[in-house]
């Protein structure tokens, strides 16, 4: 089957990703995907990317694409999601093979949405980068991170020049290596699981356009999500930052949210 739904929008196929050293889609990915997908967080998108309000195509960009089953459902459904199919889609990723899979699954989900309509979106590509660094300031309109939450060491990035390859002459002690930081590239978040998305929190004020730039962030409960929001909303120039999404046990780490983050009415940045 090439297809699960979520809600009334088919999940895009991942079958052709090795989860040897990419992310495989969780609990996480599809709280994501229910999310943005949800009628309410759908009327909110078209409402502010309305194109009889706005001619300006919106570039929504995923951060840590992994398999890229999130960025490949946006870019498939973008009309029932943002009520346009005029919407730039663009990834980026730490791990190169993350990128060349993710690419894969954008492509085979758009292709397969258009044979039946034209409401898929234009995909630019995965680029391999780190956070958003590589973009330009106030370009991006819609931000999505599932970040490496879990609370463990951070990889140790001297090596990733290294394990950052797809190179076929590798022995078997060293594709282990290179497989094992690469997923870990992927879950661990350094100390209360923040240390990536701290990070990445610190660039949205500068990467999201300033009149209707939004991000959704995905935090679990270690990450301490009451403590994060109101430090969003203490940031200059007013913020706001909603929970819109949530799942997983009601007690303990693992319990799930979708943060929504945007400016306030009336700021522009």
């Amino acid at each position: 089957m090439r297809w699960k739904q979520v809600g009334m929008l088919p999940t895009p196929s991942t079958s052709h990703v090795s989860y040897d050293y990419i992310y495989e889609p969780a609990e996480d990915s599809y709280l994501l995907l229910d999310t943005l997908s949800s009628a309410a967080e759908a009327t909110f998108l078209r409402e502010r990317f309305a194109s009889n309000t706005s001619k300006n195509v919106p570039l929504v960009l995923e951060v840590g694409t992994g398999s890229g089953v999130v960025l490949a459902f946006l870019a498939a459904n973008a009309s029932a999601i943002f009520g346009r199919a005029d919407v730039l889609t663009l990834g980026v990723d730490i791990n190169s093979l993350a990128c060349r899979a993710s690419a894969e699954t954008v492509r085979l989900a758009v292709k397969e949405h258009r044979t039946s309509s034209n409401n898929a979106a234009q995909f630019l590509d995965a680029v391999n980068g780190d956070l958003t660094t590589c973009l330009k300031n106030g370009s991006v309109d819609v931000l999505v991170f599932n970040p490496p939450y879990v609370p463990a060491p951070l990889p140790d990035l001297a090596k990733h020049a290294v394990y950052n390859t797809s190179a076929a002459d590798l022995t078997s002690q060293q594709r282990f290596e290179r497989d094992s930081h690469l997923l870990e590239l992927s879950y661990a978040g350094g100390d209360d699981g923040m240390e990536v998305t701290d990070r990445l929190l610190d660039q949205i004020p500068q990467v999201l356009s300033p009149q209707r730039g939004v991000a959704y962030v995905l935090l679990c409960a270690q990450n301490k999500p009451q403590v994060v929001k109101a430090r969003i909303s203490q940031w200059p120039g007013g913020w706001t930052a909603e929970t819109v999404g949530v799942s997983g046990k009601q007690a303990g780490w693992e319990k799930l949210c979708i943060v929504r983050i945007c400016r306030s009415a009336g700021s522009t940045g």
